[in-house]
């Protein structure tokens, strides 16, 4: 048995942490480990993404089994991620597909909602989840941030999607690659600080003439730049973590875990 919200689950089944924020409690979230799905080979075992070649029927109860053991109150919308900065309101978008299987009908890699029980969902193997919540407890969202989404301004687009001044939002930063393993190239580092010249910092040279970057700091510098001070999170590498997190930079093909956000009605 778990506690479904009450910090990382204990059963045999799927886990996850609970973000640490001061959030008020109208605001739910969670982000998974890859264990204690059905799953198998490069997916095991709790892959939760339909577009990476795991079978369809594993998926479908991996959700299933994510549904019942945190409760969640209706199935997730799950995005068809792009890399890129659209963001779907999950309060007018059009879904298709039916039970575990739905998704919003365009592509997006960040979605908002201000009503109870519609859960946002994101799905990662090394990118970085970006959850925001007004400190009012009344508005939600979580965003996709890659390296390319974040170049695109994908954290810019959710902030300015819940229609609030940034200085109301908290932020929390889950599970991505980790600076000591993201190596990117000169034309990578350019293209993040063509927006975000302050985010020099975020990269260190490194001996093969490259650059590690760190995901987590470009984060916080683009957060800051809409008014978002106060952010948490941040710290776990999925590609140091075999055990806990896909990465699709350590494995190439591979599952997703999937970090979630919804208003308890």
């Amino acid at each position: 048995m778990t506690d479904p919200l009450g910090g990382e689950a204990v059963s045999a089944g799927p886990r996850w942490i609970r973000p640490d924020w001061p959030v008020p409690a109208t605001v739910r979230a969670i982000s998974t480990f890859r264990g204690g799905g059905v799953s198998v080979g490069r997916y095991t075992s709790l892959n939760l993404a339909a577009h990476v070649e795991d079978t369809v029927e594993a998926v479908v109860e991996n959700r299933r089994l994510l549904r019942a053991a945190a409760a969640l109150p209706a199935v997730p919308r799950w995005l068809a991620q792009v890399h890129g900065a659209r963001v779907c309101d999950l309060d007018t978008q059009v879904i298709t597909g039916s039970g575990d299987m739905v998704v919003t009908s365009e592509p997006a890699d960040a979605a908002v909602t201000q009503q109870p029980r519609r859960v946002c969902a994101i799905l990662t193997a090394d990118c970085l989840p970006v959850l925001l919540a007004t400190q009012s407890g009344d508005r939600v969202g979580a965003a996709h941030a890659g390296w390319r989404g974040l170049a695109a301004g994908v954290i810019e687009a959710t902030a300015a999607a819940l229609g609030c001044p940034g200085e109301s939002l908290l932020a929390w930063l889950g599970p991505a690659i980790g600076p000591g393993q993201f190596e990117v190239g000169a034309e990578v580092r350019e293209q993040l600080l063509q927006a975000d010249p302050a985010a020099e910092g975020a990269f260190e040279p490194n001996s093969r003439g490259r650059y590690m970057a760190d995901l987590y700091a470009l984060a916080r510098s683009r957060l800051r730049r809409v008014g978002v001070d106060r952010t948490y999170g941040g710290g776990e590498c999925t590609y140091a973590a075999a055990d806990k997190y896909f990465s699709h930079r350590r494995d190439g093909l591979t599952g997703r875990q999937a970090t979630l956000i919804w208003l308890e009605g």
